[in-house]
């Protein structure tokens, strides 16, 4: 518990001061974050069959161009870089002729890389664009992670009997969802109620942020199967007492994929 704080401390002593002030540093900080996300999946990826380091190379330098495409332009209407998507595809799928050699690089190597690019890409793009068009916005996401998650952790550890996952995670509990849950909306929910749109209407609010940190948790979910999948506990150790990146940043991902689905109505 001791090295938790500590991390947690030292993570916020770093995060908050580029949250505030945004611009060029944040984004420089988010896409350090995506880096060491994809560096979490290649490695754990690895513990099955290695990947030409040629091919991780281009999963970095791929995840950095998606991570910054269009960060400037503040429109969250539905668009398709088909450009972008074009050349992540034939990056990833083109080298298997030249690598000729399954066992160093097929097609489930190559569509884990893929996929791998898109998700973080994608959603720390949408992170940092977020942030550019209201840090308050990002407030609320964050809220609904960090709120569902401490509240979810702490209510399993104390009253937690019934198993939500076992065989996915075994640490997650039925009561620490419920409670998360409703912790995380009372909180978030009270975040934008007062200082983002009072007028907003607060049914329609709660039952956007319920089924966020509802998505926010089976995004935690999804990260713990490719975990158990490769037989790991932690994407990396990098985080003392809380493991890796992906390990603080699953439900985050998810929060904001399911967000941009609904920004229209909020």
């Amino acid at each position: 518990m001791k090295k938790r704080v500590i991390s947690i401390i030292i993570m916020l002593l770093i995060f908050i001061p580029l949250f505030i002030t945004g611009g060029k540093l944040f984004t420089g900080l988010m896409t350090l974050i995506a880096l060491l996300g994809m560096h979490e999946l290649l490695n754990i990826k690895e513990t099955d069959n290695k990947i030409s380091l040629v091919m991780k190379v281009y999963s970095y330098i791929l995840l950095v161009f998606v991570t910054l495409n269009n960060i400037d332009k503040i429109d969250f209407h539905y668009t398709m870089d088909y450009k972008m998507i074009s050349l992540i595809i034939l990056m990833f799928i083109i080298p298997m002729i030249f690598i000729n050699d399954n066992k160093k690089y097929n097609i489930g190597d190559a569509l884990y890389l893929m996929g791998s690019t898109l998700l973080l890409g994608f959603s720390f793009n949408l992170i940092i664009m977020i942030r550019n068009y209201d840090i308050n916005y990002l407030i609320y996401l964050l809220l609904v992670s960090t709120i569902t998650d401490t509240f979810a952790f702490i209510t399993g550890k104390l009253i937690g009997k019934n198993k939500l996952c076992p065989n996915i995670s075994p640490g997650k509990t039925v009561e620490g969802m419920i409670v998360g849950t409703i912790m995380g909306i009372f909180i978030a929910s009270s975040f934008y109620h007062v200082f983002m749109n009072p007028s907003y209407s607060l049914v329609v609010l709660i039952l956007i942020t319920g089924a966020l940190s509802i998505v926010g948790q089976l995004g935690d979910l999804v990260f713990s199967m490719i975990k158990r999948y490769y037989k790991k506990k932690d994407f990396s150790n990098l985080i003392p007492g809380h493991g890796g990146i992906l390990d603080r940043f699953d439900s985050l991902i998810f929060i904001v994929l399911a967000f941009i689905l609904i920004i229209g109505i909020i």
